[in-house]
């Protein structure tokens, strides 16, 4: 059972996470890398979430911050702020860290932390995901998975509407 202190802290920064994933550390794990918004968690993305963790022993997620879900998805989104979206991602034992950011697309993160394994749903072509390149350049691999038909974001703001 993760205390609440627990899951504050798996937020971190790039710069902790570089501190933390140092070439000893980089050794024992393999990283696995997705990104989203996560505005309203549910069932699709906990599938996608524990599905992406069993490719690899550290799942880190790259969580876009408030404006750049507002910039993505229009007024009215995010739903929960950047805060609150963390700690529940933080609350899934199959979530390792979460790094917040900014920009348009993960790609900083992605470039800097060189994943192993950079995951994204099935609604993806591999060689469209953000970071393909890099991934791929440098010996790791990009995977995507099935979303659940059903089960996203904006249908369940649709029908709440």
């Amino acid at each position: 059972m993760l205390t609440y202190e627990q899951i504050i802290a798996k937020t971190i920064t790039l710069e902790r996470a570089m501190e933390i994933f140092d070439p000893a550390f980089r050794k024992k794990h393999t990283m696995v890398f997705t990104n989203g918004c996560f505005d309203l968690l549910h069932r699709g993305h906990i599938y996608y979430l524990s599905r992406a963790r069993e490719l690899g022993n550290l799942l880190v997620v790259g969580l876009n911050t408030d404006g750049s879900v507002s910039k993505l998805k229009g007024p009215g989104r995010p739903v929960n702020d950047q805060q609150a979206r963390a700690e529940v991602l933080g609350g899934l034992a199959f979530v390792d860290y979460i790094i917040l950011f900014s920009e348009e697309t993960p790609l900083k993160l992605i470039t800097t932390l060189r994943p192993d394994i950079l995951i994204k749903g099935g609604d993806y072509l591999k060689e469209e995901i953000v970071g393909y390149r890099e991934v791929t350049s440098q010996g790791g691999r990009v995977e995507t998975i099935p979303l659940l038909e059903g089960y996203s974001t904006s249908s369940i703001l649709d029908k709440s509407e």
